[in-house]
């Protein structure tokens, strides 16, 4: 199997422990990493469990600009972002089982059951819960936030090189170039809620729900981990993996003293990777130990996540920065700058020099533009007042020529009335006779 993970280098330390617990229970394995950031000096492949080291531009991310694709990420979205090409480039070169584990993640066990599992599978996920939770604040600890980032946690998932594998795994891959962002309002988080609609998209999608697979503070409400024989046993089921989440944020430790505080073995676990980080490196690169190359412009300043959305929401900032590398501080176009310029940044905006002459000439303009609007003010209430009269002499006109309507009808039916008359038709008589 051929097993990878994401990240930059804060997380250096754990994909260390987990690529050297994959090494010591599957040692015909292959383990890639994706690393987004910037290679450390003291860092030598060969002195590492690690078979292959690859950068986001050795991935053949299918964007115009790399650099601003990136931008457009904060760290924790490019991580997950790129993985959907990565999977895509191993299966696309030969790699007939492909297994992706969050760096925070440590394997107990050899997987054959995985292994078994892609040979009539084409896909294999697992849930975050696979038991009904029966206490409320459980239930909204744990089922509704499952709700709002994913059914199925996107640490762990394994892909078989087959037809149905590889067009899951392009779409997956599109969805993630145009669609991994931290958005829960929005409908996504990261990677992971696409993978809610792989079962119902695509055939050959195995949910795996061995109680030993993903072992985390999430389904702690339902499972017990047990020792025997120096082995760790979950429900009865050896571990198969334990995802250590939330670790240098501190939730993993107020998850587990709310949901494992009666289990020393989950303690143990837990001791055990603190002494594994402290042996591969976690004070030299951990979070608050390490600087990540993508958090930062070239001039040392940090790129704030505010910066980052307002570049992918606005078509037109993308288009206009599209041949930028929007790190780059000095330059004819200047994404640092517009941005502090267009959002006031004061601090950053050079102060304004007026001389006198040059105030004084504004000043005069400014008194000119007062008196010419006063006039034109004037103008505009004159031919005011000039349209209202107007329309009153049109109403009275309107009903004058109305009156003189009616008086005309009135005249010729008075006519017709003299014409038919007898007085009328003796005239006529009259005048013929006398041949008029």
């Amino acid at each position: 199997m051929h097993f990878y993970t994401s990240i930059n280098s804060n997380y250096l330390p754990k994909a260390r422990v987990l690529a050297e617990s994959v090494k010591k229970y599957c040692p015909q394995s292959r383990f890639s990493l994706v690393f987004a950031d910037e290679i450390p000096e003291e860092f030598h492949l060969e002195n590492e469990n690690f078979d292959e080291i690859l950068l986001p531009e050795d991935l053949g991310i299918p964007v115009t600009n790399l650099k601003l694709w990136i931008f457009e990420h904060t760290v924790v979205e490019l991580c997950t972002a790129i993985k959907g090409q990565a999977l895509v480039k191993f299966l696309e070169e030969g790699s007939e089982k492909v297994v992706y584990l969050d760096p925070d993640i440590a394997v107990f066990d050899d997987l054959k059951d995985l292994d078994g599992l892609l040979e009539t599978n084409d896909i294999v996920i697992t849930p975050h819960q696979t038991i009904p939770e029966t206490e409320h604040q459980d239930i909204i600890n744990n089922e509704i936030c499952s709700l709002k980032h994913g059914i199925y946690n996107f640490g762990f998932y394994a892909v078989k090189n087959s037809e149905n594998g590889l067009r899951y795994a392009h779409w997956w891959r599109d969805r993630l170039v145009d669609f991994c962002y931290d958005d829960i309002p929005g409908g996504l988080f990261t990677d992971q809620r696409w993978g809610d609609l792989a079962p119902a998209m695509f055939e050959g999608v195995c949910i795996w729900k061995d109680p030993g697979c993903n072992v985390s503070t999430w389904n702690l409400t339902n499972r017990s981990i047990t020792r025997r024989d120096g082995i760790y046993y979950v429900n009865g089921s050896k571990l198969k993996f334990y995802h250590f989440s939330g670790f240098d944020s501190g939730a993993q430790k107020i998850m587990l003293d709310l949901y494992g505080k009666d289990n020393p073995y989950l303690y143990e676990l837990r001791q055990w990777y603190i002494d594994q980080q402290e042996k591969d490196g976690q004070k030299t690169y951990g979070i608050g130990f390490g600087r990540s190359k993508y958090n930062y412009y070239d001039n040392g300043e940090p790129v704030s996540t505010e910066e980052r959305r307002l570049m992918r929401s606005r078509m037109d900032l993308l288009e206009y920065f599209a041949e930028t590398d929007p790190y780059i501080v000095e330059q004819e176009r200047s994404y640092y700058y517009w941005y502090r310029h267009e959002m006031h940044l004061e601090q950053n905006i050079p102060k304004l020099v007026v001389k006198k002459e040059d105030f004084e000439s504004l000043t005069s303009q400014k008194e000119l533009l007062e008196q010419e609007t006063l006039r034109l003010q004037q103008e505009a209430a004159e031919c005011h007042q000039t349209l209202q009269s107007l329309t009153e002499v049109l109403r009275k006109t309107d009903g004058e020529f109305g009156e003189l309507q009616n008086r005309f009808r009135e005249l010729q039916q008075e006519l017709e009335s003299i014409k038919n008359s007898r007085v009328w038709r003796f005239r006529t008589k009259v005048l013929k006779i006398l041949g008029r």
